[in-house]
């Protein structure tokens, strides 16, 4: 095999303090890899140069990034730039980058997803109250006939409306870059919180915080009663395999909760930044199975969060890695730590996509970020 250099010449018309980075398959599409970062020469003019296979017939693919796919580059008019690609005998290649993305702007209404008010007051049978609860469907849904992976979120009102003090997840923009990159074809149901029924509802009766928490009816009600309707109304694929749950701070914990008491429901987690606070010794007395099933949990947390969240995270990743082992469970986790995050909406907001990515579409090529890079301030509820 014989290896030759090629050398990259990259001009930009943007010019700001982010680094470049070229990444394809010979980093594993990793978007800040150190080792693939471009040297600057002017203001607008970066340079790297690598090493390839000389023998291989495969096209040699990449794009560059300013550190993550949220910052990837786009063209002038804000689409998507393709894979570039290269064959021969180059040994010097010059490209010029229009635009950036930017923390994943811009947004394309015409992929937004269709937002719909299933019913402001739906029955709560469990608990004897109501609650308000909305679908997102793909934005194509009513010129298709396909059926869809669903996602069930807590604390719908962070998630998409806007008029929340706390700023919220803005799923449906977030969901409209995926759709525009061929992903996002997924229904996402979203339940509001019960107000100050919220603490009592996401939690179950062993915590710190009360004597009666009610979080095994929720979860049975999202359980039994939700999903049961959703299934008829909605074309869904209702099996296990394409079925998650999640939410962030209590609504990450009580999401946890609903993947360990009915794991025969659900196969995915996504779990951000959950109150395991609320359980000082984390003790999940549900994790003891008698039938292996296959999950994926996305654990995400922030170093500037605080009660120790990111220690937290990790004691709770290795005890389900400790049970996986025990019981024959195949917990199949991705933890995403931001040096960076705080416990708010904006940091779940821009780790929200990669997190879809891993959990529904992991099998396209560009992977989801293991650490993020963000630094702005922002305050939130818990």
């Amino acid at each position: 095999m014989s290896n030759k250099n090629i050398t990259f010449f990259l001009t930009t018309d943007v010019v700001d303090d982010r680094p470049i980075y070229i990444t394809g398959p010979f980093n594993g599409w990793n978007p800040h890899d150190e080792k693939f970062r471009l040297s600057k020469s002017q203001d607008n003019q970066f340079s790297i140069t690598i090493q390839v296979n000389s023998e291989s017939n495969v096209p040699f693919e990449y794009k560059y990034t300013k550190g993550g796919w949220e910052n990837v580059e786009i063209d002038i008019h804000g689409n998507i730039h393709p894979n570039r690609k290269i064959k021969g005998d180059q040994v010097q290649v010059f490209d010029h980058v229009s635009r950036w993305r930017e923390n994943w702007a811009p947004f394309k209404a015409k992929y937004f997803p269709i937002v719909e008010l299933i019913s402001d007051e739906f029955e709560i049978p469990q608990l004897n109250r109501t609650r308000r609860v909305w679908a997102l469907l793909p934005y194509n849904y009513h010129q298709t006939t396909q059926r869809y992976p669903v996602l069930y979120l807590q604390d719908a009102q962070n998630l998409f409306n806007e008029g929340s003090p706390y700023g919220n997840w803005e799923i449906d923009k977030k969901l409209s870059i995926l759709a525009e990159y061929g992903r996002g074809e997924i229904i996402i149901i979203a339940v509001e919180h019960g107000g100050e029924e919220r603490i009592k509802e996401y939690m179950l009766d062993h915590n710190s915080l009360m004597q009666h928490g009610e979080g095994k009816k929720y979860i049975r009600f999202i359980t039994d009663t939700l999903k049961y309707y959703v299934d008829k109304r909605y074309r869904t694929l209702p099996d296990r395999e394409h079925t998650g749950i999640g939410g962030s701070s209590l609504g990450g914990l009580i999401s946890i909760y609903g993947g360990l008491l009915y794991p025969e429901v659900y196969s995915k987690l996504m779990v951000f930044s959950p109150s395991l606070w609320a359980i000082p010794q984390i003790s999940f007395p549900t994790l003891r199975f008698f039938n292996p099933f296959n999950t994926k949990v996305y654990l995400y947390g922030g170093k500037k969060e605080g009660s120790n969240m990111v220690s937290k995270i990790r004691k709770f990743s290795k005890q389900l890695e400790y049970h996986d082992q025990d019981d024959e469970r195949n917990f199949e986790m991705k933890l995403s730590i931001n040096p960076e995050g705080k416990h708010n909406e904006y940091y779940w907001s821009q780790e929200f996509p990669k997190a879809m990515e891993w959990l529904y579409f992991n099998t396209f090529k560009d992977p989801v970020e293991t650490v993020s890079h963000n630094s702005h301030n922002h305050t939130s509820n818990s």
